[in-house]
């Protein structure tokens, strides 16, 4: 029988190799946009499905049949802005120089940050303003409240916003302390990227943490562990690319170029006794096509993408049919 060859698990290409700090990504570099509007989202991950779609793509063998799509639902709540956040570009790096809290603060954002004092402004005036900034980041939150996922703790993070500095100001104070919705931040056909922390596998040995192969059953000791830690000459010193026992997963990870499918409201998705391990979509909901890393209800960041591929069309395919029974066991 022919030997099977797969790639190797545990790519050498992120080091260190390590946990993610929280359970949700951080987000450092950003698409550039000339419209003013938030370039990132989030959502909380519900599952996977399939939808019946007629393929739209012109390169494709299969273009104008209806065929079988596999899709990851993201239930995404509005955003809410809780500041605006100035920068200056400094010589090395970013600096933040001011920052202007909303009055309307949601009291769930209390069991996350310490808020400060509430502070009066002149006729409706926003103070604290800087004369010299170079860009502006919102402040922003989830509402995990507006979900069926049994959770009030929000999580915080910072979003980019298009446009010049003077735009990204007039829209940050037009913005703070409301609601963001998706419908606001994506259109239906775009490309996405995707930032989350994948699932937690705890501690795994080095055949299903690199892949390494079995030895053969006569071999001498254990029949699970590599062949060999490295040279005689090392002096005792074992290289870090050697397959070795230890944590695996929960890994912070980006997917490029996800395809945006559809954005729709929770009545269009309704399902008798919720998603299994998720419950009830309460929500707005995007569907994306393929699989999204990570576990069930883990908040997933969603940002325009920075490289967007050419061959994807830039509006959806039509759908036909949205499955919504159990899977089978």
């Amino acid at each position: 029988m022919p030997q099977v060859r797969v790639p190797r698990r545990g790519s050498l290409q992120y080091w260190p190799r390590k946990r993610s700090k929280r359970a949700f990504a951080r987000v450092r570099t950003w698409a550039k946009s000339k419209e003013a509007k938030p370039l990132g989202f989030a959502g909380y991950k519900v599952g996977m499905t399939h939808l019946i779609v007629n393929d739209n793509r012109k390169t494709s063998t299969t273009k104008g049949i209806d065929i079988s799509c596999p899709v990851t639902i993201i239930e995404c709540p509005p955003l809410k802005a809780a500041s605006i956040r100035f920068y200056k570009n400094m010589i090395n790096g970013s600096k933040l120089v001011s920052e202007i809290f909303s009055e309307n603060v949601d009291k769930d954002l209390g069991r996350t940050l310490i808020l400060p004092k509430k502070q009066k402004n002149d006729e409706g005036k926003i103070k604290g303003i800087p004369q010299d900034f170079d860009y502006i980041m919102l402040l922003v939150h989830t509402l995990p409240s507006h979900t069926g996922i049994g959770k009030k703790k929000p999580e915080v993070f910072e979003i980019a916003v298009g446009g010049n500095k003077e735009e990204q100001l007039n829209y940050a104070k037009s913005k703070i302390g409301k609601e963001i919705n998706i419908s606001e931040v994506f259109k239906e056909g775009q490309q996405l990227d995707i930032h989350a922390v994948s699932k937690g596998k705890g501690v795994q040995g080095p055949v299903k943490r690199f892949g390494i192969s079995l030895k053969q059953h006569k071999t001498e000791k254990s029949r699970r562990n590599p062949g060999s830690l490295g040279g005689w000459n090392a002096q005792g010193h074992i290289m870090w690319r050697v397959a070795k026992a230890g944590k695996m997963g929960y890994h912070l990870r980006t997917e490029q170029n996800k395809w945006l499918l559809k954005i729709g409201n929770s009545n269009e998705i309704s399902k008798k006794g919720g998603f299994e391990n998720y419950g009830v979509i309460k929500s707005n909901y995007i569907l994306v096509k393929g699989s999204v890393i990570g576990a069930k209800k883990r908040l997933i960041r969603i940002n325009e993408a920075m490289r967007p591929a050419k061959n994807i069309p830039n509006s959806p395919p039509p759908i036909q049919y949205i499955n919504l029974t159990k899977a089978p066991v």
